[in-house]
């Protein structure tokens, strides 16, 4: 009976931290919530914190319940050579995309992201701390560009093939589009790229809507 009643316990810690790191994330963005202020409005010391989620980048996959640990794309990028690093990229976000219950949580989360300024600097900031030092480790010339690059194609093939439903994008067979996205994505990686003038600031740096 006692050991029942610590893992109710548990649960309902587990679960105010939750609660209070999605208030968090949706009131400050990923950069302005912090696992102090979490702890706080939970009611729990901080390392209880990340005695349950590990990383702030840990929490915020469990608070948004995205279906995939973006640190995994970050493996899949680096565990090869550059030059077939499009296709690991590629058949990365097609697997993600197929596992079943994963598609309505991720338009859910995309569409998120493009109503919800909160919500686009917490994903642009989780992608930002696993994808760019992945580019970093293959050895890509202006590795935040060439990031930037390829996070751009597959949130946009995403878009058109579940939200907006292209036809030629929906229609098109699973290993013809992989062999296309990884096509696109080697491209982002290794193609020729504008030099003259280097990104400037990391990718939250906000622009200003005109």
């Amino acid at each position: 009976m006692a050991r029942t009643g610590r893992r109710r316990g548990a649960s309902g810690t587990r679960e105010r931290i939750l609660a209070a790191a999605r208030g968090a994330f949706a009131e400050a963005g990923f950069e302005g919530a912090t696992i102090r202020g979490i702890a706080r409005t939970a009611g729990v010391d901080p390392a209880l914190v990340h005695h349950y989620f590990g990383t702030k980048e840990q929490l915020f996959v469990a608070a948004v319940d995205l279906p995939f640990d973006p640190a995994s794309l970050a493996e899949a990028v680096a565990e090869g050579s550059l030059e077939d690093a499009g296709e690991r990229i590629a058949r990365f976000a097609l697997r993600v995309w197929t596992e079943p219950g994963a598609r309505p949580v991720l338009t859910a989360v995309a569409r998120s992201a493009v109503s919800d300024a909160h919500a686009a600097d917490a994903l642009r900031n989780l992608m930002e701390r696993t994808l760019l030092p992945a580019m970093r480790g293959l050895g890509v010339d202006h590795p935040e560009l060439r990031a930037s690059l390829a996070w751009s194609q597959i949130v946009g093939l995403f878009f058109g093939r579940y939200i907006l439903r292209v036809r030629p994008l929906v229609e098109i067979g699973q290993e013809d589009l992989a062999a296309a996205m990884a096509s696109t994505l080697q491209q982002a990686l290794t193609g020729p790229v504008a030099a003259s003038r280097p990104p400037s600031g990391a990718w939250s740096a906000s622009v200003p809507a005109r």
